[in-house]
């Protein structure tokens, strides 16, 4: 997948998308495919599968942080499990926050192990057992609902209200990373975050195919210390614009906004710049967590500006405060019939 997305992606479907469809034709079916895959490795713990219908962000990981809160409130000891992203982990490996670095395991496996213990592996089925192994009593997946070979208790698709699915094709010729109908056949749940009528048609599929629609937003923990400050916000996530709409949201004042790809490796350029335009208009700089455990991973100016740099922390919360507990406890029945069945 492609950490820029094209901005054709997110408009009315057109030429490019129609050049592209054949591809993605093909990659639909490779896809459906491997959902289908019925020879699904089973692991003795629940597994809560968090995964979205496109390329780049909706709220998978505040999702699973949420989940996580949930778990260990109740007596669990749940592991993540993550592929990473552009890290240099070959094998199954538990994330070690003081020693590790986003350049190495990614930059959301970072903000995972700051909360439970996580496993990065290209290999999901041997990522779970390495947690099992660890001492998890239930794994939580930030991503992997197309494309892992293991036993799903429970599978969730995460989309943003405001983006939706952009312009409803299978990659290359959208974000979408399987036929949409495939997905929702698939998932056990749908969770919409945030405001909008992006998502409409999903939460319609949703409904038609009796799947519970939860709704959820996200919620800054820390935005009184911005309020009455002119802030300059950076982001390089899968949607920066979702970033910059709830710092505007929680009455940040935003002088200017600057959104780089996802998983960017911000240049000394660019870190200059950010710099010097701070410095030069009086701005405070303002990033996301994310934005944040990637920069520690650098050098040089990379450390000057995490220094003038403030981090906004978000919480995933569900319109009905029980929606957590009520997934972990059909992740719970599900583990327990497919135990009792085996």
């Amino acid at each position: 997948m492609v950490s820029e997305a094209p901005p054709f992606w997110w408009e009315p479907a057109g030429v490019q998308s129609a050049l592209l469809s054949p591809f993605g034709w093909v990659y639909g079916r490779v896809a459906r495919r491997i959902m289908d895959h019925r020879e699904r490795k089973a692991v003795p713990v629940p597994v809560i599968c968090v995964g979205n219908f496109t390329v780049g962000g909706s709220g998978k990981t505040p999702t699973a942080l949420a989940l996580a809160d949930t778990a260990i409130a109740r007596g669990f000891k749940p592991g993540f499990l993550s592929r990473g992203y552009g890290g240099g982990v070959r094998h199954a490996t538990v994330v070690d926050p003081a020693r590790d670095t986003a350049r190495l395991v990614g930059d959301e496996p970072m903000l995972l192990a700051a909360k439970a213990m996580t496993v990065v592996s290209a290999n999901r089925v041997e990522g779970a057992e390495l947690l099992v192994e660890s001492g998890a009593d239930l794994i939580i997946m930030d991503d992997g609902f197309q494309s892992a070979r293991l036993v799903f208790d429970q599978a969730l698709l995460v989309v943003d209200a405001r983006r939706g699915v952009g312009n409803g094709c299978v990659f290359p010729a959208g974000p979408v990373r399987a036929p949409i109908i495939d997905q929702v056949r698939h998932a056990n749940a749908l969770i919409v975050v945030g405001e909008g009528k992006g998502a409409d048609a999903m939460i319609r599929l949703a409904a038609r195919a009796a799947k519970p629609i939860h709704l959820a937003r996200l919620q800054p923990r820390n935005a009184a210390q911005f309020l009455n400050r002119n802030c300059l916000a950076f982001a390089a996530i899968g949607d920066p614009e979702k970033f910059f709409a709830t710092l505007e949201q929680a009455h940040v004042l935003l002088a200017r906004c600057q959104g780089f790809p996802d998983h960017h490796p911000f240049t000394d350029d660019e870190i200059n710049d950010l710099l010097s335009e701070s410095e030069l208009y009086g701005l405070d700089l303002i990033t996301t967590e994310k934005d944040h455990v990637r920069l520690q991973a650098g050098h040089g100016r990379a450390l000057d500006l995490i220094k003038k740099t403030a981090v906004l922390k978000i919480d995933m919360i569900f319109d009905s405060p029980e929606v957590p507990d009520a997934i972990i406890d059909a992740a719970v029945v599900a583990f327990k019939r497919r135990r009792t069945s085996a």
